[in-house]
């Protein structure tokens, strides 16, 4: 079962260092990434993102910067996520099923606010069952 936990309060976040690997903004080029991307960082520890570059078309595959990271970040880019102000979703469900919320539920949030457009949608997954949805806004 999957449910859906809307929050139209606001949240702000400092940015914060990240890894990423850009895809194509397409199912299977993102299962590809997060399959190959995790096998390289590994995960345990580790808090995972996706970023949605819709002008861009591109999907970025994230884990947060730790300090234990070797110097070449395995290879990776390297950037920033941005910081803030968001609303937020909660997806809550088991994973393969859950995957399939994340694009109707940040559509959702865009029909509740203004999107800030010089930001990014992200995906935060916060366990194997938990996954935020953050819009930006103003």
């Amino acid at each position: 079962m999957i449910e859906h936990m809307f929050e139209v309060k606001r949240f702000t976040r400092e940015p914060s260092p990240i890894m990423l690997m850009r895809v194509a903004d397409e199912l299977p080029a993102i299962q590809r990434g997060w399959e190959h991307f995790e096998n390289l960082v590994g995960l345990r520890g580790r808090k995972f993102y996706g970023v949605v570059d819709d002008r861009a078309g591109e999907y970025h595959v994230c884990t947060a910067v730790r300090s234990d990271d070797p110097t070449d970040h395995f290879g990776l880019e390297t950037g920033e996520l941005a910081g803030g102000t968001y609303l937020r979703a909660l997806l809550q469900g088991e994973p393969p099923a859950v995957y399939e919320h994340i694009g109707p539920t940040a559509r959702h949030l865009h029909t509740l606010a203004t999107a800030d457009e010089t930001r990014h949608d992200v995906e935060f997954y916060r366990r194997h069952d938990e996954i935020e949805i953050w819009m930006p806004v103003r």
